[in-house]
């Protein structure tokens, strides 16, 4: 099992637009025969942490799965905790999107840059 975090993320307005308004999550598992479950928590930061997306998805073997989450918010986080035999073989990454569905380069975030990855 592993828990990895995106850790705060700051979303201000610049100019009177937002960053990012969408969550894109990435999740491959690269195992050839064990699946694994992904628990995905995602948290609105305003003075307090307050949870606004809690999903478990489970992903087969060489299965790749995305979601799409409402990120529209001065602060987020995101948390993934990973489980059953196929862990070790998932990778996740998240990017946010603009409100014109481009990623945001300044919010991209890979495996092997989340909080907590080994």
């Amino acid at each position: 099992m592993a828990v990895i975090s995106s850790g705060p993320i700051e979303n201000n307005p610049v100019n009177g637009t937002r960053p990012t308004t969408q969550v894109l999550v990435k999740i491959i598992n690269t195992s050839a025969v064990s699946a694994a479950t992904v628990l995905i928590q995602g948290y609105f930061l305003n003075g307090s942490r307050t949870l606004y997306v809690l999903e478990q998805i489970n992903v087969g073997a060489n299965e790749v799965v995305t979601r799409n989450y409402f990120a529209n918010l001065n602060a987020f986080e995101y948390v993934f905790t990973t489980s059953e035999a196929g862990a070790e073989d998932t990778q996740i990454s998240m990017w946010g999107r603009n409100a014109a569905g481009q990623l945001t380069t300044s919010h991209r975030l890979v495996s092997e840059e989340h909080l907590g990855a080994e």
